[in-house]
């Protein structure tokens, strides 16, 4: 776990190996086996078997990530939710979209509360949230 002081400009979470490595790896695997489905000797099976496993393993590792940060999200959701009730008494407002409450993770508890009610009044965008938070509070256990 990185412990950088973390803010906006460095609240992204890459995982090289993930992000770039297997994206890499994935697209030459693909890349590979469309190249062999036309450059075959007598038979298309062994191309045509290579290429459906090519894309069953793009497919896994896009939902594998994909059902992890929406389980993710859920959670955020329910401890932004808490957090709001803890500090005013009343549940987060309705209004406010997934993608605002993510961005409002990163309020700290002074400001959450006010940011939360502008960020509805205003229809704040979440790049516009995290940009008007003064005292960051850090996420390290993003997925």
């Amino acid at each position: 776990m990185n412990k950088r002081k973390q803010e906006y400009s460095n609240h992204r979470h890459l995982v090289p190996l993930y992000h770039f490595l297997t994206f890499a790896a994935m697209a030459a695997l693909l890349v590979g086996s469309v190249i062999y489905f036309f450059d075959r000797g007598n038979s298309y099976l062994p191309p045509f078997l290579f290429t459906l496993l090519i894309l069953t393993l793009i497919s896994v590792s896009f939902h594998c990530r994909s059902f992890a940060l929406k389980v993710q999200d859920r959670a955020i959701r329910a401890e932004e939710n808490l957090r709001h009730f803890i500090l005013t008494g009343k549940r987060l407002n309705q209004e406010l979209s997934l993608f605002q409450i993510i961005a409002l993770r990163f309020a700290s508890d002074e400001e959450f509360v006010s940011l939360a009610a502008r960020a509805v009044e205003e229809k704040l965008k979440p790049d516009e949230i995290k940009r008007l938070i003064k005292n960051w509070r850090a996420d390290y256990y993003r997925a």
